[in-house]
C-alpha cells in the first residue's frame, strides 16, 4: 500500500512555503546590494537565496518536515485511503484523517489474543491431550509455539523498519521480498484466512448441533449407525454452515462497524471462558465434579437411553435389571439372550474428571492412536472377549471418527496458534506501530503459549483418559469435554466458545477481503485486478463475494479436523517467508535495515523458517506440496505476466550479491573452449529522432543468441553529454522497446562523446563489467559508403575492425542487413554456406551451428567450402575436413573448391586503376569545394579518355549521384558496417599519392565520380570478368601504359577478390546466408578507402554475407 500523507505534501509549497509573518532580514551575505537584497526576500523568505534556483526539485527542510510530522498510516477499505491510492480525490475534497489513538493493550494484545484462541482450545484440545498423551501434546504445544514466537521476533524486525501501512503480512512480505514472492504468499495467506473463517464456522456449527440443541438436525441421527449417522451429521453441518456463512457475509456487507464494536463482546466471551477453565481446575483440587463414566469391561459407553451404570439392581422387590440391560438384550428379564460381551464383562463406573490431586497425569502421559472405527478403551481394565465374536450393538459405545496420528495431530492443532499478524494487520490503527507491534505481539504469543501449555497439563491431571479421548464427550452424556471441567456451568464454555467462534469467523470474513484487495490495488496479479473496486465508501464488495465462494467451498467440506491442515500451511508457508525475509535483509546489511526492535538475530529466523517448513510436511506432506504449487504458480505467473514493481525488496539484493560473487568468479580466468559462446556487443545508429536504423540487426541477434549469454546494444551520440542526456535518455527507450519487439534479452548502452569516432571507442572498451564482458561485435556494414558527402562513416568503420582486432574480438558484419529474414520468417528450405579459408578459430563453423538452433534457420542445411591452391591435396582435405566436423558433431557438406593460378585479367588492372585514381583526386584536401571539383574532372579527362568515349553518358552523371545510385546497380544494395579478418603479415601497400590523404579528403566530390565509375563496372559483371569485347579491348590497350604504374601490391588483391567472388557467385549464388572470412584492414591508413573497394569486390552479387573475423582464440573443439 502506498504511504499517505496529509494534505500537506512536499512540493506542495503553499502557505508553509511562505513561512511566518516575522519579518525578513535583508540577506545572508554581508556586502550585499538592496537589488541583491530585494531579490533574496522574493525566494521562499528563508534567506536561504544561495540555494533558490533548486527549490522547485528540492524542498525546503522545513516544509518536508510539516509533511513528514503529518503522516499518518490510514487503515485498509477507508475512503481516504483509497482516494489516495488511485489519486482520485481532489486535494481540496480530502477530509482530515482522525489521527490513529490504539495503544499496545486494545490495537495489538487485545486482537491477537482473540485471534489466537479459538475454536481448536475449546474443541479440540482435550481430544489432542487424549490421543497424544500429555507428552506428546506438549511437544507439539511447544513446537508450534516456538514457531510463532520465532516468527513474531522477525515480523517485528520487518514491522519496526519504517513506518508499515496499512496491509500487515502482504506488505510486509512483499517489500522485502519482491512482488513476486510478495504476490504469491500473500494469496496463500489470504486463502489461509479465508479457510480459517470455514473453520470457525464449522467449529460454531459443531458446537451448536452437538452441544447447544441437537434436535435442531435437519438430518436426524436417530436410528443411524455407523458411517450413515456421520453422514448425517456432515450434511446437517453443510447446510447449517452455509446459512451461517450468507448472514455473516451480509453483515459484513452491510458494514464492517458492526463487527468492529461486537469485538469487544466477542473477546469478552474467549475471556471468560478460559478464566472459567482454571475456576473449574481449582475447584477439582478441594472438590470433584461428580461426572460418571460407564465403562463395560474397558469399553467406554455412549451415555444415552440409560441412567444407571449397571446391568442389575437389587430393590425390595428383589433383582431388577435397569434400561442398559434393555439395550444390549433382546427382553428386560434375566434369562434373556444378551450381547456375549455383556455377558462375559462387568459394567464399571468411574469419575470422569477425578481432580488435580488424583494423579492420574500417569495414565495420561503417553499417547493412545486409533483406528477409524476403533472402541475408546480404558487402559490397564481387564477385557473379556472372543476375537472370534462378530462385533455388535457398534453404535453403543464411543468409537475413533477418524485415524489419528502424530502428524495429524500437528495439522488440527496448528491453526489454534495463528492470528499472530492481528496487531501487524492494524498497524495503521496504532499511535505507535514500532513500539507496540513487537511488545503487543510477542506478549499475546507469550500468553497464549503459557495458556496452551499449563492447559495440557492441566487437562492431563484432571480428566480421566477415557474422557479425554471421547471427542464429542459421547461418554458424558453428550456435553462438551471441557465445558464439564468449568466452573460454575458447563454452558458457561459452551454459550462463551459459540460466540467466539462466530466473532472469529466475521474477523476473518472481514481481513481476507481487505487483504486481497490490498493484492489487487497493488497491480502485481493482472488477473485480480477486479477485486481491487469496492463500494463509494472503500468496502470490497468484489473480493467479499469470491472470499465467501471459497470459504463455501471449506463448509462443504463439513469436517473441522479436515479443513484444519488446510489454513495450516497456507499460514505456516506465509510465517516462513516472513522468517525468510528478517533472515535475507540481515544478511545482506543493507543501508536501509535499520529496525527499532534489536532483539533479533539471521538465525532465529533461519530457525524459524526451517520450523514452519518441518511442520508443514509433518502436518501432510501432500497438502504442503499442493501449497508449495499453489505459491509456485502464482510466483511464475507475477515473474511473467504481472506488473513490475521496485520496491526496493531483499530478493534484489540477494541477486546484486549474487551478480557480485559471479562476477568475482568469472574474473578468475577466461571461460574454457566448450563454454565459449558469442558475447555480442551490437553497434547500432539512430537517426536525428533516435530511432534505430538497422531494426534487422536485432533480429540476426535474436536468431544468434536465442536469449542465451550476454547480449549489449549500444549506439553512440556525438556532442556533450550535459547537452544531449535528453538525445541520450530517447536513444535508450528506443534500444529498450526495439529489443522488447525483437525478444533479445540483454543490456542496451549509450555514449555520447565529441565524435562519433570517440563514441563507439568507449563503447567498445568500457562495455560490460569485470568478466562479464563482450567477446565480438556485431555491425552492419556501412549503407552506400560511397555515396557520402563526407567519409567519416567508413573511416569509422575501418578504424572500429582495427580496434576489435588490437582488442582480440571477434567480429560479425552482415552486409545488406536489410535484406536479412525477421524472427517471423520461416525458411522451408535452402543452404547456409560457409566459405572457410582462413582459420579463424572455428568461428565460423560456430555461427551456421548457432543460427540453425533458432527456428528461421532450422531447416536450412549447411555446407562449408574451402579453397585449394594448385600445390594442395583436394581429395585429401576434403577427407580431413569431413572428418574433423564428424569430431565437432556438426552436419554438413563438404566441397574442395580449386582455383588454379591464372593470369591477372585487364578487368583486374581497370578496377585497381579506378580505385587508385579515386585515392588520387580526394587528395585536394585544401582546395575549395568548386576547386576540388574542377582538379577532378581534368584528372578524369587526362586519364580515362578512352572510357568516356565508350560512354559519353557516364561522366555527366557523375557529380550527380550524391542522392541514390541507378536502380541496376549493385551497389544500390542496402549494406551495413562489417568486420575484418585477415592475415596480418600481408605486405604494406607502397607509398602512393594516396598516402598524403587525411580523413578530411573524404569531403571531395571525387567520390561521387569515382563511384560511379566503379557503379558502371559493377553493373556489368558479365561483361567485364569474361573475354572483352573488341571495344573494350581497344580502349585497355590504350591505357596499358598507366598499368605500369599501378601499385603491384594492390593489383593482387583485386586479383584475389574478383577471383573469388567469381567462385563464390558460382557456387553460392542460391544460398539463403554466405558466411565468409573477412580480411584484414591495412596496417597503413592510407589505403582504407581501397580496403573498403576490395571488401565490395569480394562481396559483389551476393544477397546476404555475413563477414567474420575471429578474435584470435579457438571457439570450438572436438573434446567433450
Amino acid at each position: 500500500m502506498l504511504n499517505n500523507l496529509t494534505d500537506t505534501e512536499e512540493g506542495d509549497g503553499g502557505a508553509q512555503s511562505q513561512g511566518d509573518s516575522n519579518p525578513k532580514e535583508s540577506s545572508p551575505f554581508i556586502n550585499s546590494s538592496d537589488a541583491a537584497a530585494e531579490k533574496s526576500q522574493q525566494y521562499d523568505g528563508k534567506n536561504m537565496a544561495l540555494f533558490e534556483e533548486e527549490m522547485d526539485t528540492s524542498p525546503m527542510v522545513s516544509s518536508l518536515l510539516s509533511s513528514l510530522a503529518n503522516y499518518s498510516n490510514l487503515p485498509q477499505g477507508s475512503k481516504e485511503h483509497e482516494e489516495a491510492e488511485n489519486n482520485e480525490a481532489e486535494p481540496s475534497r480530502k477530509k482530515p484523517v482522525k489521527a490513529p489513538q490504539l495503544g499496545t493493550l486494545m490495537g495489538v494484545f487485545m486482537p491477537c489474543i482473540q485471534n489466537i484462541f479459538g475454536v481448536i482450545l475449546f474443541l479440540r484440545m482435550t481430544w489432542l491431550v487424549g490421543i497424544g498423551g500429555v507428552i506428546g501434546t506438549f511437544v507439539i504445544v511447544f513446537m508450534c509455539c516456538t514457531t510463532t514466537m520465532l516468527t513474531a521476533i522477525s515480523m517485528s524486525a520487518i514491522a519496526t523498519n519504517g513506518v508499515v501501512p496499512a496491509g500487515g503480512s502482504y506488505y510486509m512480505i512483499s517489500r522485502s521480498l519482491g512482488p513476486e514472492f510478495g504476490g504469491a504468499v500473500g494469496i496463500c495467506f489470504y486463502l489461509g484466512t479465508t479457510y480459517a473463517g470455514a473453520m470457525y464456522i464449522l467449529g460454531a456449527i459443531e458446537l451448536l448441533l452437538i452441544y447447544i440443541v441437537p434436535k435442531a438436525a435437519i438430518f436426524p441421527l436417530e436410528g443411524l449407525e455407523g458411517p450413515e449417522a456421520e453422514a448425517a451429521l456432515l450434511n446437517s453441518m453443510r447446510v447449517y454452515g452455509t446459512i451461517l456463512l450468507t448472514s455473516m457475509a451480509t453483515v459484513v456487507f452491510v458494514g464492517v462497524k458492526y463487527v468492529n464494536k461486537l469485538a469487544l463482546v466477542f473477546l469478552a466471551c474467549v475471556i471468560l471462558s478460559i478464566l472459567a477453565v482454571y475456576a473449574g481446575v481449582i475447584k477439582t483440587a478441594i472438590e470433584p465434579p461428580d461426572l460418571p463414566v460407564c465403562i463395560l469391561g474397558n469399553r467406554t459407553l455412549v451415555w444415552k437411553g440409560f441412567d444407571v451404570c449397571a446391568k442389575t439392581i437389587e430393590t425390595a422387590n428383589g433383582t431388577v435389571t435397569t434400561k442398559l440391560w434393555s439395550i444390549f438384550c433382546d427382553s428386560p428379564f434375566l434369562n434373556a439372550t444378551c450381547d456375549k460381551y455383556f455377558e462375559r464383562n462387568n459394567v464399571t463406573q468411574i469419575q470422569g474428571i477425578p481432580g488435580i490431586t488424583s494423579g492420574i497425569m500417569t495414565d495420561n502421559l503417553f499417547g493412545t492412536y486409533y483406528e477409524k472405527g476403533d472402541l475408546v478403551g480404558r487402559r490397564h481394565m481387564e477385557s473379556a472377549e472372543d476375537q472370534d465374536d462378530p462385533l455388535t450393538s457398534i453404535n453403543r459405545y464411543v468409537l475413533a471418527d477418524i485415524t489419528s496420528f502424530f502428524t495429524l495431530l500437528v495439522g488440527i492443532y496448528f491453526p489454534s496458534v495463528t492470528g499472530i499478524m492481528a496487531g501487524s494487520n492494524r498497524s495503521g490503527d496504532l499511535r505507535d506501530a514500532q513500539k507496540s507491534i513487537p511488545v503487543g505481539t510477542i506478549a499475546a504469543i507469550s500468553t497464549t503459549s503459557a495458556v496452551y501449555m499449563s492447559s495440557v497439563v492441566l487437562f492431563g491431571a484432571c480428566i480421566e483418559g477415557v474422557v479425554l479421548r471421547d471427542k464429542f464427550g459421547e461418554g458424558v452424556h453428550g456435553n462438551l469435554v471441557i465445558g464439564t471441567l468449568a466452573w460454575p456451568s458447563p454452558w458457561v464454555i459452551v454459550i462463551g466458545s459459540f460466540f467466539s467462534t462466530c466473532g472469529a469467523g466475521l474477523q476473518s470474513l472481514t481481513g481476507a477481503p481487505r487483504l486481497l484487495q490490498a493484492i489487487a490495488k497493488d497491480g502485481i496479479v493482472p488477473a485480480l485486478r477486479i477485486f481491487g473496486h469496492g463500494k463509494a465508501n472503500g468496502e470490497p464488495t468484489w473480493s467479499l463475494l469470491l472470499t465467501a465462494c471459497i470459504c463455501e467451498s471449506g463448509i462443504l467440506i463439513a469436517s473441522l479436523d479436515s479443513v484444519a491442515p488446510i489454513l495450516s500451511m497456507f499460514f505456516l508457508m506465509c510465517y516462513m517467508f516472513v522468517n525468510l525475509a528478517c533472515a535475507v535483509q540481515t544478511l545482506l546489511r543493507t543501508p536501509n535495515w535499520r529496525p527499532r526492535f534489536k532483539f533479533y538475530h539471521w538465525t532465529l529466523s533461519f530457525l524459524g523458517m526451517s520450523l514452519c517448513l518441518t511442520l508443514m510436511f509433518l502436518c501432510s506432506w501432500y497438502y504442503a506440496i499442493v501449497a508449495m504449487g499453489i505459491a509456485g504458480s502464482i510466483y511464475k505467473y507475477i515473474e511473467f505476466a504481472g506488473a513490475e514493481k521496485e520496491w526496493g525488496d531483499g530478493i534484489r539484493g540477494v541477486s546484486l550479491s549474487a551478480a557480485r560473487y559471479a562476477l568475482m568468479r568469472l574474473e578468475e580466468g577466461p571461460p574454457h573452449t566448450k563454454n565459449w559462446r558469442p558475447q555480442l556487443l551490437v553497434l547500432v545508429s539512430t537517426d536525428t529522432e533516435q530511432n534505430v536504423e538497422q531494426p534487422r540487426l536485432l533480429s540476426l541477434t535474436n536468431q544468434l543468441k536465442a536469449g542465451k549469454g550476454l547480449t549489449i546494444v549500444g549506439t553512440a551520440l556525438e556532442g556533450t553529454y550535459l547537452e544531449n542526456h535528453d538525445q541520450a535518455h530517447r536513444a535508450e527507450q528506443a534500444l529498450r522497446k526495439l529489443m522488447e519487439t525483437e525478444k533479445v534479452k540483454g543490456f542496451c548502452q549509450v555514449t555520447v562523446s565529441s565524435n562519433l569516432r570517440d563514441a563507439t571507442s568507449h563503447l567498445l572498451q568500457a562495455s560490460g563489467l569485470g568478466g562479464l564482458k563482450h567477446n565480438a561485435v556485431l555491425v552492419s556494414w556501412p549503407r552506400n559508403w560511397k555515396q557520402e558527402d563526407d567519409h567519416k562513416t567508413w573511416k569509422n568503420f575501418v578504424e572500429l575492425v582495427r580496434e576489435t582486432t588490437a582488442a582480440h574480438l571477434a567480429l560479425l558484419v552482415p552486409k545488406n542487413i536489410s535484406a536479412f529474414p525477421s524472427n517471423s520468417e520461416r525458411f522451408s528450405e535452402g543452404h547456409i554456406d560457409v566459405w572457410w579459408i582462413v582459420h579463424d578459430g572455428g568461428m565460423l563453423m560456430l555461427l551456421p551451428f548457432l543460427l540453425r538452433q533458432h527456428k528461421v534457420w532450422r531447416k536450412c542445411k549447411m555446407r562449408i567450402f574451402t579453397v585449394a591452391q594448385m600445390d594442395d591435396n583436394s581429395i585429401q582435405m576434403k577427407k580431413d575436413l569431413t572428418t574433423f566436423l564428424y569430431h565437432l558433431r556438426i552436419e554438413a557438406m563438404v566441397e574442395v573448391v580449386e582455383m588454379h593460378d591464372s593470369d591477372i585479367s585487364a578487368y583486374t588492372y581497370e578496377k585497381t586503376l579506378v580505385m587508385e585514381q579515386r585515392s588520387q583526386m580526394l587528395k585536394q584536401i585544401k582546395m575549395s569545394k568548386n576547386e576540388r571539383g574542377r582538379e577532378i574532372q581534368s584528372i578524369t579527362d587526362s586519364s580515362r579518355g578512352s572510357i568516356r568515349r565508350k560512354n559519353p553518358a557516364a561522366v555527366t552523371t557523375q557529380l550527380s549521384v550524391t542522392e541514390e545510385p541507378p536502380a541496376a546497380s549493385k551497389e544500390e544494395k542496402p549494406e551495413e558496417e562489417v568486420q575484418l579478418i585477415h592475415d596480418n603479415t600481408t605486405p604494406a601497400s607502397p607509398v602512393t599519392p594516396a598516402t598524403l590523404l587525411t580523413p578530411e579528403a573524404a569531403q571531395s566530390p571525387g567520390e561521387q565520380v569515382q563511384m560511379t565509375w566503379t557503379e558502371k563496372c559493377d553493373g556489368e559483371p558479365d561483361k567485364l570478368p569474361g573475354p572483352a569485347t573488341p571495344e573494350g579491348i581497344k580502349d585497355i590497350f590504350n591505357m596499358k601504359p598507366e598499368w605500369e604504374n599501378l601499385n603491384q601490391s594492390n593489383v593482387r588483391r583485386m586479383h584475389t577478390a574478383l577471383r573469388l567472388n567469381e567462385v563464390i557467385i558460382k557456387k553460392s549464388s542460391e544460398a539463403k546466408l554466405v558466411l565468409l572470412n573477412m580480411p584484414g584492414p591495412p596496417k597503413n591508413r592510407s589505403g582504407d578507402e581501397n580496403y573498403m573497394e576490395f571488401l565490395e569486390v569480394l562481396t559483389d552479387g551476393l544477397n546476404r554475407v555475413l563477414l567474420v573475423r575471429g578474435g584470435g582464440r579457438e571457439v570450438i573443439t572436438i573434446y567433450s
